[in-house]
């Protein structure tokens, strides 16, 4: 017999309550944002390498002024970042971010109307730095801080990985404008790209999770918005010298000024000239730096579900050894074209190329707590005069030697004490 139930005449089954959908939580839209953001101002990153040999031959500039010009913006970029951390926390994400974008806009665009060097230093080291210090790697330390609790190392391995996803987006443009039509339009094309994101940014950028009633992701608990931090100067100073007093931090600033110093002071500044160097056309050279783009993002990410998982500093050794291990052989792989094994190169580098980020984040976040995000910014601005002084260098080697040989073997070297630096960085106990 069938089994019936007792319902009222001409009654029905009652419908199914309606389930609803989970949204994903905001914070992944804020991550999206960013990464966004990132990519439409890391334009400004991949002109310096292609502007070497276009202003050389143009005004007979030599390639140790125009490596100072870059090596000021790498100098700045990284001093500026520390306060721009502070900043965010006095007047919010979305008004930092969008000043900045719209400096380097400024600093770039008025370089197609320079005629003399020091004008050079001044909008493309000058403005452009400070613009571009302001939307630093300090920038996602902060997004993720504030908006993650769970997954901060995939998130930041993932947001890292979008100023190499803007490098494979525009390298290969920028190259092919540079060869067709002159350096000035790729110079205009890099600041319409930081204005494009402007309006992206003040309209779906939102500073913290409580702005739209939510708490971070993976937190238990609602997390009110802390009030404006007054002194940003002062709070960014005091970090400083309160870090400066422990073990870590100039061992984490050595070991972030030696990985600027090998890629954007290095590779993405020279990598260009030394392969134009062995007749290498500039375009494939740059189609290179983008393939190092593709594999950057892949290991960057890579990194931070590692981080999730593994010891940072163990990390930190083996990436910086792998990385002058590769920098050791490439002085033997440059030639007039692409053979297999400069591509393993460059897949090989590429995946290590800032994969040391997620790492050195969450350490500064593991010893110096709420105030990781603005010692992770002095420790970015080490990782900067390390590219500053390489930038500089390189081209006064290049200039004194007529070959890049003597900087690759020396970074190689310096690779090699960053991770036996990354070693000894002690443990914090938990508290």
């Amino acid at each position: 017999m069938s089994q019936t139930t007792d319902l009222p005449l001409g009654a029905t089954d009652p419908a199914p309550a309606p389930t609803r959908r989970r949204r994903p939580h905001r914070a992944w839209s804020v991550a999206a944002v960013t990464f966004l953001t990132l990519i439409g101002a890391a334009g400004f990153a991949s002109l310096p390498g292609l502007l070497i040999e276009p202003l050389h031959a143009e005004f007979h500039w030599s390639r140790g002024t125009i490596g100072f010009a870059v090596s000021v913006n790498l100098a700045l970029y990284g001093l500026t970042a520390p306060f721009a951390a502070a900043l965010m926390d006095r007047f919010g994400i979305r008004r930092v971010v969008a000043a900045a974008l719209t400096l380097i806009a400024v600093g770039a665009g008025l370089t197609v109307f320079m005629t003399a060097d020091w004008q050079l230093v001044l909008l493309w080291g000058v403005l452009v730095g400070l613009g571009s210090g302001s939307m630093a790697l300090a920038f996602a330390a902060t997004v993720t801080g504030r908006w993650f609790v769970a997954r901060r190392g995939l998130v930041t391995g993932i947001l890292t990985a979008g100023g190499a996803s803007g490098q494979l987006v525009f390298l290969p443009l920028l190259s092919w404008i540079v060869d067709r039509h002159d350096w000035r339009p790729a110079a205009v094309t890099v600041a319409l790209a930081a204005l494009a994101v402007v309006p992206l940014v003040w309209l779906l950028l939102r500073d913290h999770p409580s702005d739209v009633g939510l708490a971070p992701y993976g937190a238990t608990e609602y997390v009110p918005k802390p009030p404006p931090q007054q002194g940003a100067a002062r709070r960014t100073v005091r970090a400083l010298l309160s870090a400066a007093c422990t073990g870590p931090f100039w061992l984490l600033a050595g070991t972030f000024a030696i990985c600027g110093a090998t890629t954007n002071g290095l590779v993405k500044t020279h990598f260009m000239p030394a392969a134009h160097d062995h007749g290498m056309p500039m375009t494939a050279a740059a189609s290179l730096l983008a393939v190092i783009g593709i594999f950057d993002i892949a290991g960057t990410v890579a990194s931070g579900w590692f981080t999730d998982r593994f010891d940072a500093r163990r990390l930190l050794a083996v990436y910086y050894g792998l990385r002058g291990a590769s920098l050791m052989f490439l002085p033997l792989l440059l030639a007039d074209s692409v053979h297999p094994p400069m591509v393993f190169f460059i897949v090989f580098y590429g995946l290590d190329w800032v994969a040391t980020v997620p790492p050195t984040i969450a350490l500064c976040r593991e010893h110096y707590g709420a105030d990781g995000a603005i010692v992770f910014g002095w420790v970015l601005a080490a990782h900067q005069v390390g590219a500053a002084l390489i930038a500089f260098l390189g081209g006064l080697a290049r200039d004194a030697f007529g070959t890049y040989d003597p900087v690759w073997y020396a970074s190689g070297a310096l690779c090699a004490a960053a991770a036996l630096m990354a070693l000894v960085i002690r443990r914090r106990k938990p508290s």
